[in-house]
């Protein structure tokens, strides 16, 4: 049976090295990982290279980019080159559009990041973001990324649903960190879901992290999260 690449590993690890002794561990169970900025500075670029040509894995590489439209496109432009399969930036209108500039002619897909699933209304209100339930301005924030030109969108798995059901998600991709296995605890996420939950609820992909490579046997935790997965 093929790996079931609606699961992605997050690689929140120190450094490249223990990266790839993990990818090694979780062997032909995943497919896709995902490396964040954490990793940047620890060999991240070098680590996406070799799971992608060696290994054959899809590639997620987070950096939430933010920035002028053509310092994004610029970036953008010169991370394609690593061949990846889904890049996120900040789902503001002007730096989708950039995104998308700087990705033409390439396989790479753009997410745009809504709110951050460590946030919550209390967060948002410290950083001056309008009034509103935090539903609504995820909403509003996707679509508008939608609008954009956004390939797909990162979301808490309580709004996927909410955002499946957007005229404009037709043919999008949802993809969804915060999603804890049942029991897992919940570490600095707010906005959580169950793996079955979130997929039931819309998301093509979830993020999982913490619950994987922090345990003791991370392929019997990966095992588990399929398991449920295909149930």
């Amino acid at each position: 049976m093929p790996p079931d690449d609606r699961l992605i590993v997050a690689l929140d690890v120190p450094n490249a090295l223990e990266g790839l002794q993990l990818a090694e561990r979780l062997g032909d169970a995943v497919s896709f990982y995902k490396i964040g900025l954490g990793m940047l500075t620890g060999g991240g670029l070098a680590l996406a290279n070799e799971l992608k040509q060696d290994l054959g894995k899809r590639i997620f590489l987070d950096m939430k980019l933010f920035d002028i439209g053509a310092t994004v496109e610029a970036a953008v432009r010169g991370l394609v080159q690593f061949d990846l399969d889904f890049l996120t930036v900040h789902g503001d209108p002007h730096v989708v559009t950039a995104a998308k500039e700087g990705a033409a002619n390439s396989g790479t897909k753009i997410l745009a990041v809504s709110i951050l699933t460590s946030l919550d209304r209390s967060d948002l209100d410290k950083s001056l973001i309008k009034p509103g339930d935090i539903k609504d301005i995820v909403l509003e924030r996707v679509t508008r990324a939608f609008e954009a030109g956004a390939d797909g969108v990162i979301a808490s798995p309580q709004e996927a649903a909410l955002i499946r059901a957007l005229p404009g998600a037709e043919g999008r991709l949802i993809v969804t960190p915060g999603v804890r296995p049942t029991g897992a605890a919940l570490g600095d996420q707010k906005r959580v879901a169950t793996p079955a939950q979130a997929i039931a609820d819309g998301a093509d992909h979830i993020v999982v992290g913490r619950p994987i490579w922090a345990q003791k046997d991370p392929r019997a935790a990966v095992d588990a999260i399929l398991a449920e997965l295909s149930a």
